[in-house]
């Protein structure tokens, strides 16, 4: 298999994030359903579309990068599979916000990766990851801003002498 480089692995890693973010949207808008947050669930299965027009866009710029397609798969399932761990310890026996908790984390850490892929590809001045990241960013700035002004809203809902 072919040796990725710096760009490759963060590509493939972007890559993975997103395809996690399908996962961990779904599962934190069960956690809202089942608690009437209609809004929030509608901003979530936003992202979780998102997301899924994010990876298959990766995927797209992956699947050009010759002889390294097999390889940046495998890194981004690598990825995928971290965060989803995670998410499942984070998330058992957890209610709406602890589900925006940890997207709080997940797009926080998501959008570090973007940016970290910018820099990169600054002196690699690769064309295709160039105009991925140019629309991408603002999006996982966007999701960062709304997860945090969700998670707020429902924090500020929360009666802070109720038994946790």
């Amino acid at each position: 298999m072919a040796e990725l480089t710096v760009l490759d692995e963060k590509l493939a890693e972007v890559l993975g994030l997103a395809q996690a973010a399908q996962q961990a949207t779904r599962k934190v808008s069960q956690l809202a359903r089942r608690e009437g947050e209609g809004e929030l669930v509608e901003l979530l299965q936003r992202m979780s579309a998102e997301a899924a027009d994010t990876a298959q866009r990766c995927q797209q710029v992956a699947d050009e990068r010759e002889g390294l397609k097999t390889a940046i798969r495998e890194k981004a399932r690598e990825t995928k599979r971290e965060v989803a761990e995670f998410m499942e310890t984070y998330l058992e026996d957890a209610e709406a916000l602890d589900g925006l908790e940890f997207l709080s984390m997940a797009e926080a850490g998501e959008l570090a990766h973007w940016e970290i892929l910018d820099t990169l590809n600054r002196r690699a001045r690769e064309t295709a990851v160039r105009q991925l990241v140019e629309s991408v960013l603002p999006i996982q700035r966007r999701h960062v801003n709304d997860v945090r002004e969700s998670s707020l809203r429902l924090a500020a809902d929360e009666d802070p002498s109720e038994p946790a």
